[in-house]
């Protein structure tokens, strides 16, 4: 339950930056269901501006987006960073376009901002025409809650998704599991604390009991809201908060416990790569399995770059622990997005394994190279019978087997030498029988007429069974 009272302060509270007025022409990008809307509408009905409402279908189309913004004259924009991401590039593909924008502000709020993203923009826009503020938010706090009004360099700095600090009239605290206040750099919960909080849950009184909280370091009486968010002070103790992702966004896999956005991060350092997110699937054993979405940068002749399998695993590697490395990578044309503008996992398609076995030049020589292709590192024997166990849990993901000797001699052992289940062990068996039952010989040269190579990204799958319904059929 929001008041009134709380929107009307949030203009006032940002009034001494904005300086919105008369003039102004802001853009309903959003659906009015999703509380970014509130800040969109009321804005130009308290400042006597101009709203134009984008239709759906010009919101999914950044080209007719960026040239709805030229004719309209929009000079707020609000986005999510999802949506401004494929605006970066409708305006990279058309600089004769994006070069007529009259905007004075872009507005981010309702998903983390990775600020090294925003270079590219910076390269054919002043910092200043538009203004790029990050605006973290909550709905239960009124829409926004920090502010941070980024430049030029701040794209090229290398931090994460910084987010700034409280709007004038709010306190935000990081504080751990005993509400002690967390030192910079430590990882730490955000708690709200100030005139925005909402009044609670309609008719959900256990769950406002949990979510508004006394707050230890007000006045009597005064509530603060538990945000679920993970974040911490800048590690040089400047006062700036990095947002690092929900606090149930993390998931734990085989026993560790994983943050997809720092993932997402890692794959986005790839130089071709400019969209990624990383979800996790289950494979044909119920299995958890990381699956990284890209997105490739133009090819120059209108397309997208092909992205390898091999390639990106290995940029991930670099980075990355082992057991954080995704399993699969699936290349799309552009990251699916909700009506509100963000990520819509949902729509995300399953990997298409099958598919990546039936193309051309991939190897036919049984089920050891089925095992290397499905790896990504097709020149690493992996053995059948043997029954090892595959280092980091990755079964066809990874391929590592317990003892096997590197190229300079070593014998190396996996960390944790564990026996095989059953199940295991009879796949190994019925994989073995297929090798034995297929035709030996090279495999295919692929078209540059060469044997094997690399296997490419796998391509989104055109239906998915889900285990439930095999085991009723």
């Amino acid at each position: 339950m929001v008041a009134h009272q709380n929107v009307i302060r949030l203009f006032g509270s940002t009034d001494r930056w904005t300086g919105f007025g008369p003039d102004d022409v802001w853009a309903l990008f959003h659906s009015y269901a999703f509380d970014f809307s509130v800040w969109e509408i009321w804005g130009p009905l308290l400042y006597g501006g101009t709203l134009v409402v984008v239709p759906f279908a010009v919101s999914r189309s950044p080209e007719d987006l960026l040239r709805l913004l030229v004719r309209e004259r929009v000079t707020v924009l609000n986005q999510t960073p999802s949506a401004f991401y494929q605006l970066i590039q409708a305006d990279r593909d058309h600089p004769e376009v994006g070069g007529e924008l009259a905007l004075r502000f872009v507005i981010f709020g309702g998903e983390a901002l990775e600020i090294g993203r925003l270079a590219d923009w910076y390269e054919r826009h002043a910092e200043d025409s538009p203004r790029l503020v990050n605006m973290y938010g909550i709905t239960e706090t009124t829409v926004h809650t920090t502010e941070l009004a980024l430049t030029a360099a701040d794209a090229t700095a290398g931090t994460g998704s910084m987010i700034g600090l409280g709007i004038d009239d709010l306190r935000v605290y990081v504080l751990d599991t005993a509400l002690r206040p967390s030192p910079p750099g430590v990882l730490g919960e955000l708690y709200v604390s100030g005139p925005a909080v909402a009044d609670g849950y309609l008719g959900r009184p256990d769950l406002t009991s949990t979510r508004f909280v006394a707050d230890p370091f007000g006045p009597p009486g005064q509530r603060m809201y538990r945000s679920g968010d993970m974040v911490r002070w800048a590690p040089d103790g400047s006062p700036n908060l990095e947002y690092l992702g929900r606090a149930d966004h993390q998931v734990k896999i085989r026993g560790f416990r994983i943050e997809l956005g720092e993932i997402e991060s890692a794959v986005l350092r790839h130089p071709d790569v400019r969209q990624a997110a990383v979800t996790v699937r289950e494979d044909a054993s119920g299995d958890k399995r990381l699956v990284a979405y890209v997105v490739g940068g133009p090819d120059g002749h209108g397309g997208r770059v092909a992205l390898e399998t091999a390639e990106l695993r290995k940029h991930a590697a670099a980075a990355l622990p082992d057991h954080m490395v995704p399993s699969w990578f699936v290349q799309l044309d552009a990251l699916p997005l909700t009506t509100n503008g963000k990520l819509d996992t949902r729509a995300l398609p399953a990997p298409d394994l099958a598919a990546a076995m039936r193309r051309p030049g991939a190897p036919h020589s049984g089920g050891g190279d089925l095992l290397r292709s499905l790896r990504g590192d097709p020149g690493r024997p992996v053995g059948l019978h043997g029954r090892q166990l595959l280092r980091s849990g990755r079964s066809l993901a990874a391929g590592d087997p317990a003892g096997e000797p590197d190229p300079r001699g070593v014998r190396r052992r996996t960390r944790h030498p564990h026996r095989l289940r059953g199940a295991d062990t009879g796949r190994a068996d019925r994989l073995a029988g297929l090798q034995r039952q297929r035709p030996q010989g090279p495999a295919p040269a692929d078209r540059d007429g060469q044997a094997g190579g690399d296997p490419p990204v796998l391509r989104p799958a055109a239906a998915v069974v889900r285990r439930q319904d095999r085991r009723r059929r």
